[in-house]
């Protein structure tokens, strides 16, 4: 088994390898933005570029970002202690597209990486795609191209959450970052 540096060294050499800037973790108290107290997100020190007020010299970015969860949003204090899945100081590994690919590269980059470079068993993978609600319809795209990557439907294994508000079904940080949807779990 992989030990936790083991599997970020792999996860950052791997996007390396795939044209990614290996950038370092920023602090976790953010130096340049007012709205958070903490980094409580992979994506934080990179907002300005999503939100198009910022550009940086590569269009790929990977890091391994040390985050604390605290408070707001992502409160995690009430469920420390219960369960093993529940902590407040954690590092989030992430890659990071700035506008070079998108929905269908970002999935094929997580299957490879799952299956073929940490070798993980494509039969316990979980794949969720969001079923559309009364304001957004169904990511069909994101079925597409999971299967297109080398992702079996299993009957009975392939989730689509139901259609009650897709908050709970989308990874947001705040109302100013971009939501990005919640795509492999992998089952025990």
């Amino acid at each position: 088994m992989m030990t936790g540096n083991e599997i970020r060294e792999t996860f950052l050499e791997y996007f390396e390898r795939h044209g990614h800037t290996r950038v370092r973790s920023s602090p976790l108290l953010p130096a340049n933005d007012p709205t958070l107290l903490f980094t409580n997100a992979g994506m934080n020190q990179f907002k300005d570029v999503f939100l198009g007020l910022e550009k940086r010299d590569y269009v790929r970015a990977c890091s391994s970002q040390k985050c604390l969860r605290a408070g707001g949003k992502h409160n995690d204090l009430d469920e420390v202690g219960k369960t093993a899945r529940h902590q407040t100081f954690f590092e989030m590994l992430g890659n990071f597209s700035f506008g070079d690919y998108f929905k269908e590269d970002a999935i094929k980059f997580a299957w490879d990486f799952l299956v073929n470079e940490l070798k993980m068993d494509s039969r316990r993978l979980w794949f969720t795609v969001f079923g559309g609600d009364d304001e957004v319809g169904p990511d069909e795209d994101a079925e597409q191209f999971s299967c297109a990557s080398g992702a079996k439907i299993i009957s009975g294994r392939w989730l689509t959450p139901a259609p009650a508000g897709h908050a709970a079904k989308f990874i947001t940080t705040s109302a100013t970052i971009p939501t990005i949807p919640q795509r492999i779990a992998l089952t025990s």
